[in-house]
C-alpha cells in the first residue's frame, strides 16, 4: 500500500485537510503502480508493506518524488526489491511546428505547458507511465524524444540514488516482526500439530511465536524476536525432518538390544544401528561400545518403508581414511 499525502501548505496555500482527494488518490495510485512492479512475491517476502509519502514542499512532480523516496525506504527497510525505481516528469511547449520537450518540470511549467508526461521505471524498463495532454498533434517523433529524454533522466536519478544505497539491506530492523516460511512434507503435518494440537501448542508456549500450517505443507512462523524465531524453526525442523540416504546425523542412543542399538536422529524418529555397523572391528556385546544416552555420529545406509538403517562403522572408516591422507600429505 502506498499512501500519498499532499497538504495545502506544501504549495504555500491554506485549506481544509479532510480525507483523500482526487489528487491524492491519483498520484498515490501512480506511485504505487510504479513501485509494485519490483516488490517480491509473498513467497520471497511474506509481508504486507505500507509506504507513506508526506509531501512537505512541492514545486515539481511530487508523485515521482514519492516513487524515488519510496524505493529508498523499501531498500533501507531490507525489502529485497528486484531493482531500484526512479521517476521523472516531462513537459512540452508546442507552438505550431516548433516544440520543446522539458525534463523535470516545475510547477509553472506544468501549469502553462502543453503536456505533463510522467515516466517511472528501473534501469531496464518502464514500470508506470501517465500523460496529461492539453493540445492535439503530439506526433510519434515528439513522444520518442520525450521517452528518450525521460530514460536519460531516470538513469541519472538512479545513479544519485545508488550513491546513497545501491542494494537492499540484508537485515531488517531488530524491531521489525519476522515472518519465516518453511515447507514440510504433507504427511508430517499431523506430527507437527500433534493429538489435539498438543505439539504445536507446546512449541508456541516454549517460543512465544505464532505458527500457521497450510494444507500444502507450508508453515509460516511469526515472531518479533529473532532468537525465539530461530528456536521455533529448529523445533519445527526437528519434528518434520526426513532422513536422507548417505547423510550424517548426530544421534542419541535410546535403546540397546542384543542385535544392535536404536538411535534417535530426530525427535520421535529413530533408526537401527546393527551390531555389525557399530565398529570396524567385530564386537560381541553392544554395551562394549555403546550405552543408552550416548551421542554418536551415524550415517543413513538405507530407508526401507518406515525403517531406517544406520551405520557408525562407515563414519569411523571415513575418519580413519581422512587422517591417513592428512599424514601422507605432511610426509
Amino acid at each position: 500500500m502506498l499512501h500519498y499525502n499532499f497538504p495545502p501548505f506544501s504549495v504555500g496555500e491554506v485549506g481544509f485537510m479532510r480525507g483523500a482527494g482526487r489528487r491524492e488518490i491519483g498520484h498515490g495510485a501512480l506511485a504505487e503502480r510504479a513501485v509494485a512492479a519490483v516488490v517480491p512475491d509473498d513467497k520471497a517476502f511474506p509481508y504486507t508493506m505500507r509506504i507513506v509519502s508526506d509531501i512537505m514542499e512541492s514545486n515539481g512532480s511530487s508523485s515521482m518524488a514519492s516513487v524515488c523516496g519510496g524505493t529508498l525506504a523499501l531498500m533501507d527497510a531490507g525489502v529485497p526489491i528486484v531493482s531500484p525505481v526512479a521517476g521523472i516528469a516531462m513537459g512540452l511547449v508546442l507552438e505550431g511546428k516548433d516544440y520543446a520537450v522539458l525534463t523535470d518540470i516545475a510547477g509553472a511549467e506544468d501549469h502553462y505547458g502543453d503536456m505533463d508526461f510522467k515516466v517511472a521505471g528501473t534501469k531496464d524498463g518502464i514500470t508506470a507511465l501517465q500523460m496529461d495532454i492539453k493540445v492535439p498533434n503530439v506526433t510519434h517523433a515528439i513522444m520518442k524524444e520525450a521517452l528518450e529524454q525521460a530514460r536519460r533522466a531516470r538513469l541519472h536519478i538512479l545513479d544519485k540514488m545508488n550513491a546513497v544505497i545501491n542494494t537492499p539491506r540484508t537485515t531488517m530492523s531488530p524491531y521489525a516482526p519476522r515472518i519465516f516460511t518453511l515447507q514440510i512434507p504433507t504427511d508430517k503435518i499431523r506430527e507437527l500439530i500433534g493429538p489435539g494440537g498438543k505439539v504445536i501448542r507446546g512449541i508456541v508456549e516454549a517460543t512465544g511465536c505464532k505458527i500457521d500450517v497450510e494444507d500444502d505443507g507450508s508453515v509460516k512462523i511469526f515472531s518479533s524476536d529473532g532468537t525465539a524465531a530461530d528456536k521455533c524453526i529448529q523445533m519445527v525442523t526437528d519434528i518434520c525432518a526426513v532422513a536422507e540416504v548417505g547423510k550424517t546425523y548426530l544421534g542419541k542412543v535410546v535403546r540397546i538390544v542384543d542385535f544392535g542399538a536404536f538411535v534417535e536422529i530426530f525427535p520421535g524418529t529413530d533408526g537401527l544401528l546393527h551390531i555389525s555397523e557399530i565398529s570396524e572391528n567385530r564386537i560381541k556385546q553392544v554395551r562394549d561400545e555403546l550405552n543408552e544416552g550416548d551421542q554418536i555420529l551415524v550415517k543413513v545406509l538405507a530407508l526401507e518403508g518406515n525403517k531406517i538403517k544406520l551405520s557408525r562403522k562407515a563414519i569411523l572408516k571415513e575418519e580413519r581414511e581422512k587422517l591417513k591422507q592428512q599424514e601422507a600429505s605432511k610426509a
